[in-house]
């Protein structure tokens, strides 16, 4: 690695990590990739502060000249982003600059039209908010004055705080613009110089990837229904918009389990990610996703006790948090034994073999926690 990658390389079996239920998740991983299910992937595991496992399969791109992935190659986190913009409100709560209780009004006065004038931070980080289908227009990507009059602009779909449903688009575009009007900058800086860059991942994890750095990227597929285009990847999108490594996303959940740092470096305390990493939500069922409880967080969602789940696992352990990215991948951390996990493809794919992909590569996995 040419750059200053945060974490030592540790041997798995000295950190008590099972090598032979490790070679059957990259077997598995392989197989996928023989049977045409994506071009590419990546893997991460990491525990106590040093990087277990990375591999790189396939390819990241296919079209005119096709293209091997290498540990360099950033893939499309989709909604794993999420989490990385929470992450920045949470810098923001810790310094009092607001709080989860607060009005997104009070930071956005032109939000309380259309009725949103009483709903809380709290309520639209947990996917309660009341406007699910809200999204922006492509035109505001370069231009985010016209981004917060967009977002002040949403509309309700139900009353807030009245149900839960997983907010794709509308929260997290939500809260970049809360982040840009207490800070007065641009959310991806925010998110760089308040999270990533601290930690020694903005070589690694990126919201708004610069021209220099787009030939890294990943193609995604199928590509007649996304965009591997410079203007999007520049745009860095709150909900879904981020590109990182598979290490780097490891590395950033070791930094939560570890109270907010990495080496010498914190960039938020313990109390503040045992909150935001906290299940507020019960088991409340998301109308979103086949009425399963997800137990959100804010920002992450939790394993908890339910007999279903989404992407963490289901032997995961009970306090296992994460995010995943639309049928393509999950980044998770398990407080119990230290271990956080990424898994990263190219391809979406759709329900169910991407839900039941997820559940066996988490359990192979957590299986391999000794």
């Amino acid at each position: 690695m040419s750059h200053a990658y945060p974490l030592p390389e540790g041997d798995a079996a000295s950190l008590g990590l099972d090598t032979h239920r490790l070679a059957a998740l990259d077997s598995l991983i392989a197989r996928h990739l023989e049977d045409g299910r994506y071009p590419g992937a990546q893997i991460a595991m990491a525990r106590h502060g040093k990087l277990a496992l990375f591999r790189t399969f396939g390819r990241a791109r296919t079209e005119a000249a096709t293209v091997p992935a290498t540990d360099d190659t950033l893939f499309l986190l989709f909604s794993q982003t999420k989490v990385l913009t929470s992450a920045t409100v949470w810098s923001l709560i810790e310094e009092g600059a607001l709080s989860p209780m607060d009005r997104i009004a009070d930071h956005l006065p032109e939000f309380a039209a259309r009725g949103k004038a009483d709903i809380t931070l709290h309520q639209v980080m947990t996917h309660q908010g009341g406007y699910p289908s809200s999204d922006v227009t492509p035109a505001t990507w370069a231009d985010h004055a016209r981004m917060r009059a967009e977002v002040c602009d949403f509309s309700l779909d139900w009353t807030p705080g009245s149900r839960m449903q997983y907010h794709g688009r509308a929260a997290h575009l939500t809260q970049a613009m809360v982040i840009e009007a207490i800070t007065g900058h641009d959310y991806r800086n925010e998110i760089r110089d308040r999270i990533l860059a601290p930690l020694g991942l903005e070589h690694d994890i990126l919201v708004g990837v610069p021209e220099d750095q787009q030939h890294r990227c990943a193609d995604t597929y199928p590509a007649e229904i996304h965009r591997n285009n410079a203007d999007f990847r520049a745009a860095g999108l709150p909900h879904s918009g981020g590109y990182a490594t598979a290490r780097g996303m490891a590395a950033f959940y070791q930094a939560l389990l570890g109270g907010g740092r990495l080496g010498r470096a914190r960039v938020l305390s313990p109390r503040m990610i045992a909150y935001g990493s906290r299940n507020h939500t019960g088991d409340r069922p998301d109308f979103q996703m086949d009425g399963i409880p997800m137990h959100r967080g804010l920002g992450p969602h939790v394993r908890g006790d339910s007999e279903r789940i989404r992407g963490l696992g289901t032997i995961g352990a009970p306090a296992t948090f994460g995010h995943g990215g639309v049928g393509s991948s999950y980044s998770w951390a398990d407080p119990d034994s230290g271990v956080s996990f990424t898994y990263l493809t190219n391809y979406v794919q759709p329900e169910p073999w991407h839900s039941t992909r997820l559940d066996r590569i988490s359990n192979i996995a957590h299986a391999a926690i000794l």
